[in-house]
């Protein structure tokens, strides 16, 4: 951690590139300590949808905020995948976050038996819609969207450009059918497997607005790439 924070102090960061960092949360008021005066934005992986109650080994968004933490993801596909996160869960969750004043990233992608299936547009619909039909609804702009592909998380497959670009369209789509006004706020982001390698090409797309980077974001020298890669294309990228 601490090396990690050492680095990120002492790389020439391009202001116009917004970092989030998403620690595990024990580690959340350390990173706003090691990371002071950079710019550097931290957040949650995870919440619980009520703000307060009996729910042992949860967090809330209130104690977030606590320690540091202006962001949270909800509906990681961990968390939906491993912990069995429906869409009626997450949208809780989205509105729980906006309730603490929280800035949520909304995860959304399909696994390769659905993209095979060619339910890859259908699912991510779902997802979302469950979110725009919801008590948060109003209030999406506060946040982002991620598309992560499921089938692309921790395998070493990445969509191409092409393809991420596709999903980022039509997600953009349907954001302007619910109200166009936010989706011109809303940034959509790409993760799955986003490397050095691939970030400058993934964030020259027109619908990607960043990065919401998995195992390359663990070593410096990788994530800082990433960073400087999100500062070249012709509008500004986000990273997290």
């Amino acid at each position: 951690m601490r090396r990690f924070c050492r680095a990120l102090r002492d790389a020439p960061l391009d202001g116009e590139v917004q970092l989030l960092l998403f620690p595990p949360v024990g580690y959340l008021a350390d990173f706003a300590a090691g990371l002071g005066g950079i710019g550097a934005e931290l957040g949650a992986q995870n919440l619980h949808e009520a703000a307060e109650g009996a729910y042992t080994g949860e967090i809330s968004g209130p104690m977030i905020r606590d320690l540091g933490g202006r962001w949270v993801l909800v509906g990681h596909s961990e968390c939906r995948a491993g912990w069995g996160e429906d869409d009626r869960t997450v949208a809780a969750k989205f509105a729980a976050a906006l309730q603490a004043e929280l800035a949520p990233i909304l995860c959304l992608g399909e696994t390769l038996a659905e993209r095979e299936a060619g339910a890859a547009k259908a699912v991510v619909a779902r997802q979302l819609a469950a979110v725009l039909s919801g008590p948060g609804a109003g209030r999406l702009g506060r946040g982002a969207i991620a598309y992560e592909p499921v089938w692309a998380i921790g395998t070493g497959r990445t969509a191409t450009p092409e393809q991420a670009q596709e999903m980022h369209a039509f997600i953009r789509a349907a954001l302007c059918r619910a109200d166009e006004a936010q989706a011109r706020r809303v940034r959509v982001l790409y993760g799955g497997s986003v490397k050095p390698e691939n970030a400058a090409a993934l964030f020259a797309q027109p619908d990607i607005d960043g990065g919401l980077v998995g195992g390359a974001s663990l070593e410096p020298a990788s994530f800082l790439a990433i960073a400087a890669a999100a500062s070249r294309p012709r509008k500004e990228g986000s990273t997290t």
